[in-house]
């Protein structure tokens, strides 16, 4: 059984893994995502959104298989971005670095997760959905685009101590 909830502390070291396994396919170069390792995503990260009560975990019988922060955080160079839809913040829900298990890839946990997150935030009363991505990730840009996300822009800049991003900046309206 698949199940999506709030992350526990036991949750963090199998999401590090995660990570894990992501930056070892982008260093192997069978994936490119644009993440660099020891600086983002770090279990520290991961850690940082449990904390905040933002973490959220997808388990296939009892193994982490995905992982999210879900929050009202706009990231600051969102300021910079043409954003077709407007809501107050307190109307705009942000997905922060989905991760999906590479030992899982292709099975549907992401376009699950994002479900649930589109879920969470009508439940939450919000309109617009935002969520970034770095440039050179396609598989995540082709995924948000098939679940009707739109590409509001690309910012250039620094982003979770990785210089020189492209940062796509993605939206919907519920």
């Amino acid at each position: 059984m698949t199940e999506i909830r709030r992350g526990t502390p036991a949750d963090i070291p199998g999401v590090a893994a995660i990570y894990d396994r992501i930056l070892t396919e982008e260093e192997a170069g069978r994936a490119s995502v644009g993440w660099v390792r020891g600086v983002y995503p770090t279990e520290a990260s991961a850690r940082e959104a449990l904390e905040a009560g933002e973490l959220f975990v997808m388990a296939e019988e009892g193994v982490l298989t995905a992982a999210a922060r879900i929050n009202q955080t706009q990231v600051p160079v969102y300021s910079q971005v043409p954003w077709r839809w407007q809501a107050p913040p307190e109307r705009v829900m942000v997905l922060h670095t989905l991760v999906v298990d590479p030992l899982r890839k292709g099975r549907g946990c992401g376009s699950a997760f994002v479900v649930f997150y589109e879920q969470y935030a009508r439940e939450r009363g919000c309109a617009c959905l935002r969520m970034d991505t770095n440039e050179k990730n396609a598989s995540a840009r082709a995924l948000y685009a098939r679940l009707g996300y739109r590409e509001a822009g690309i910012v250039p800049c620094a982003f979770n101590g990785i210089p020189g991003v492209g940062l796509v900046c993605l939206e919907k309206k519920l």
